[in-house]
């Protein structure tokens, strides 16, 4: 999706929030100085990015004041860096950024900073806090802990000893992939599991379903499978169905609605998911809006808003998946 207009948003009064974005409320409903939100991401050739771009889109579009500005979104290191500082030259108010590389875009973010334009740097996170204003992503190690748990608590509930507990993982080589694995490990030794067989795919369905085909052969039996992105867990789904096997129950991550429709269905062994929701880029708008106007958070005692945001990963199951659908996005 291009978004290189420059875009003045006045939603019709009858209309209501997009999926996934949020109506202000609070102290911060009211207007304040028409402001104009730069926004850079990459491109969207992943569901959980495409979703980051219409996110921040539609969020813009709750508010009569903000002027929303989008460059090409790109994978090319220099071209966003690139596309910055076009943003940068024109003076935005502030500035969105979900970086490729955090270390690689982490001056173009100094020198917004320096220029005086306010920087929500959006997940990837850069390299010194002296190129962002405030931070905001999901928790991957966190999204370790919620799949690992949810399934030590299954098994041991199960009666099950000495689980066989399989991973298939995002790219190895990324911290965050690391930081999800690790944190997965440590939930399930505090059950007194460990992790069996483990491989690594490259979030792609073509990926998943590679690796996955792989894992099951080197694995005749198993009690639970952790898929990491939900993206790759459509290959990963179909590698399950062509090898005819269903003696084990599924975690995926993300928190995409193809997950949460097969987990409502509840007719494959996928039981449940891990958030790591693209409505993080909503939020970022939010607080671009906010800090742009020089406002806090209405809810918060503080007059600023806060320099880091975690967001927390939730697990989502047949039980309450209807509340999370509408958060969902597309694989």
């Amino acid at each position: 999706m291009a978004l290189t207009a420059c875009t003045s948003n006045a939603p019709p009064a009858a209309s209501g929030p997009a999926p996934g974005a949020a109506a202000p409320g609070g102290d911060n409903a009211a207007p304040g100085r028409p402001v104009t939100i730069g926004f850079s991401a990459p491109a969207a050739d992943h569901g959980w990015i495409a979703a980051i771009a219409k996110n921040a889109q539609a969020q813009a579009g709750q508010y009569h004041e903000v002027t929303f500005e989008a460059v090409n979104p790109t994978n090319d290191i220099t071209q966003q860096i690139g596309a910055v500082e076009t943003l940068i030259n024109k003076k935005v108010d502030a500035l969105v950024i979900l970086p490729n590389d955090g270390s690689q875009l982490t001056s173009v973010g100094r020198r917004a900073m320096a220029a005086g334009i306010p920087v929500i740097n959006l997940d990837r996170i850069f390299d010194s806090p002296l190129a962002y204003r405030t931070w905001i992503g999901g928790d991957n190690y966190g999204m370790g802990v919620s799949a690992g748990n949810y399934i030590g608590n299954r098994l041991k509930a199960a009666g099950v000893a000495n689980p066989v507990i399989g991973e298939v993982a995002g790219i190895d080589s990324l911290p965050l992939t690391q930081a999800r694995s690790q944190g997965f490990r440590d939930a399930l030794a505090s059950f007194g599991f460990k992790v069996g067989p483990r491989q690594a795919a490259d979030f792609t369905a073509a990926g998943g379903q590679r690796v996955a085909a792989n894992l099951l052969q080197a694995a005749p039996r198993l009690d639970a499978l952790w898929n990491q992105d939900d993206d790759q867990g459509i290959g990963v789904l179909a590698a399950i169905q062509q090898a005819g096997r269903s003696e084990f129950f599924m975690v995926g991550g993300a928190g995409s609605s193809n997950a949460m429709r097969a987990i409502q269905a509840d007719n494959t062994v996928l039981k449940a998911t891990v958030t790591y929701s693209p409505t993080m880029a909503s939020s970022a708008i939010a607080l671009a809006r906010l800090v742009a106007q020089k406002r806090g958070m209405g809810d918060l005692v503080e007059k600023e808003v806060p320099a880091s945001i975690t967001l927390a990963s939730a697990t989502v199951t047949k039980d309450n998946v209807a509340d999370y659908l509408p958060l969902g996005f597309d694989s």
